[in-house]
């Protein structure tokens, strides 16, 4: 590899962070110790600012280019979410039906593939005294609150920044 700029990040393929590099790991270093890096990084990503600041936190995110929406350093975004109604977009359910007789159970009308509503060959409604709920899974909502998956396929890889190397020029 060639020598790398001091604050470099790279991304590696295996578990560890190479000698002179370390983990972005949101860790927090001494400034004594690393005073060249904290030139650079400064606390943008945390620490105190007398005695320790804080390394990049890239494990379970996804970089991207500073811009007038995200500062430097800023973060973004969460692993799950648990949609309301609000955020579903606004559709229909459409009921089906015909005015052909309804199929009986001796010619295949107990299977409802590919099937629509129809004409009874019996009474279909009832008087109001025998009413019968409907099953809460045919009228009730969906999903309960639960959160639901909202991450990017992904790869698993090391994302680590140079401690040591040449310092970066400011032009």
């Amino acid at each position: 590899m060639t020598e790398p700029y001091i604050g470099e990040i790279r991304m590696f393929g295996f578990n560890f962070a190479p000698r002179n590099w370390a983990k972005c790991n949101g860790e927090l270093l001494s400034i004594n110790q690393n005073q060249s890096l904290y030139s650079i990084l400064g606390t943008t990503y945390g620490g105190d600012g007398r005695t320790s600041f804080a390394l990049p936190e890239l494990r379970g995110r996804v970089p991207i280019h500073k811009s007038s929406t995200y500062s430097l350093g800023a973060k973004d975004g969460v692993e799950s979410t648990t949609m309301t109604e609000a955020q579903m977009p606004a559709h229909t359910h459409t009921m089906r039906g015909t005015s052909d007789a309804a199929l009986s159970s001796a010619n295949g009308g107990n299977d409802p593939t590919g099937r629509v509503l129809a004409t009874a060959t019996t009474a279909v409604y009832t008087s109001a005294a025998n009413l019968t709920p409907l099953s809460a899974i045919t009228v009730g909502t969906n999903a309960g609150g639960q959160p639901i998956d909202n991450m990017q396929p992904f790869l698993a890889i090391e994302f680590c920044i140079a401690l040591v190397g040449t310092f970066p020029p400011r032009n």
